[in-house]
């Protein structure tokens, strides 16, 4: 039998349907934050991860069909993942933004980001009286071990110091953003 010809207006028909076939699977396949389904990752949504690399595309859909929206320039970024596709991961940035990110420019690691204008002292010990080890920077990445009863402990280059739970992004249970 031979091969069928389609015009170049029957083969661009064909693509979109194909494209909208693809997202409506895409969208379909998303698992969000309150649903009881297992996640495409087998992970839980909400969860926490970092950026990866220095520049991560943000995209308006899961997919490289997506247009670019914008433009992270924050490797280690702390950020949200609200839902997520087998490839997609949608995130929640410090600013309240949400993408959608290709889950390979995504790392489990653990950082927290000091969102707030002024510096933040990092303590000796989880309480509000102890010395001043160093501060906090705004807008600067530490990386997270642990937090309990609302102390973290963080630690950037040589310094491992406790900052209150309340004044760090990226810590927390509650979805930050849709």
């Amino acid at each position: 039998m031979a091969p069928r010809r389609c015009s170049k207006a029957a083969l661009g028909a064909k693509r979109s349907v194909r494209v909208a076939v693809l997202g409506l699977l895409a969208v379909a396949g998303t698992a969000f934050a309150r649903d009881d389904r297992p996640t495409p990752s087998g992970l839980p949504v909400p969860r926490w991860v970092s950026l990866k690399f220095g520049a991560v595309n943000a995209r308006k859909g899961p997919g490289d069909d997506y247009p670019t929206v914008w433009t992270y320039d924050a490797r280690r970024l702390p950020v949200q993942v609200v839902a997520e596709t087998k490839e997609w991961r949608k995130i929640c940035d410090p600013d309240g933004q949400s993408a959608w990110v290709h889950r390979r420019t995504t790392d489990g690691a653990r950082t927290v980001f000091r969102a707030a204008a002024t510096p933040l002292p990092l303590l000796a010990r989880p309480e509000a009286k102890a010395p001043v080890r160093a501060y906090l920077s705004p807008r600067a990445v530490a990386e997270l071990d642990k937090c309990d009863k609302g102390w973290c402990r963080i630690h950037v280059e040589n310094v491992r110091a406790w900052a209150p739970e309340r004044e760090l992004w990226g810590t927390g249970d509650a979805p930050r953003c849709r």
